[in-house]
């Protein structure tokens, strides 16, 4: 069986925007991406470590264990071996709490992100993953409850994926723009809807598929 480590905040773990309600799994754009895959070739697990609030390598000043640097060599090393692990993180770069970070300040992050993976502790003969950098949907003007948390976010998101992917070839990960499969969604300016969800675990799948050798008995 082959096993996809998806790293991510709640674009991922699928909060129903204006909600604190979730999508379920077979909603969820990992859960569409491991359907997706399994439909056509063998075993895929993906496994789903994607939490509210998570920052690439900053705090919450409300909520402990945002910080996505915080103990991510251990999850590579808990879930090895693993033929892909994708990074999804920098939304929430750009709170309130973090006025001066901008798409250059969110990419270093993700670029240490990918060391970490890189000199987990794995077991010896186990291989170190490929990286996928997922870059986040854009932010729009955020609305609703979550408007002051993320005020301002939508300017200082500004060149998102251009940073992420030169962060990318810069560190020789793979990369996707997940903005060319989805937006955000327009109740909230921050989330993903059910749609989006779909249209990116399609897309996600078509670029695992493109990573990972996933032909071949299970």
């Amino acid at each position: 069986m082959i096993q996809i480590l998806v790293y991510s905040d709640s674009l991922t773990w699928g909060i129903i925007p204006e909600t604190r309600k979730r999508l379920p799994f077979d909603e969820r754009w990992p859960g569409v991406m491991e359907n997706s895959l399994n439909a056509v070739t063998r075993r895929v697990r993906v496994i789903e470590d994607c939490l509210n609030g998570r920052r690439t390598v900053w705090d919450d000043p409300f909520k402990p264990g945002r910080n996505g640097k915080e103990g991510l060599a251990q999850r590579i090393e808990m879930h090895s071996p693993l033929a892909l692990v994708m990074l999804m993180l920098g939304t929430n770069d750009f709170q309130f709490s973090h006025p001066y970070n901008n798409a250059w300040s969110s990419a270093q992050g993700i670029g240490a992100l990918v060391a970490e993976i890189r000199s987990a502790p794995i077991e010896p003969g186990m291989p170190v993953p490929p990286v996928l950098i997922v870059c986040p949907p854009r932010i729009r003007a955020p609305r609703g409850g979550i408007a002051p948390k993320f005020s301002g976010a939508e300017l200082r998101c500004n060149g998102f994926a251009a940073e992420y992917e030169r962060v990318a070839a810069d560190l020789g990960c793979h990369f996707f723009d997940a903005e060319t499969a989805t937006p955000v969604s327009a109740v909230d300016g921050v989330h993903l809807d059910a749609d989006g969800h779909s249209k990116l675990g399609r897309a996600l799948a078509e670029a695992a598929r493109s990573i990972v050798e996933l032909t071949g008995p299970s």
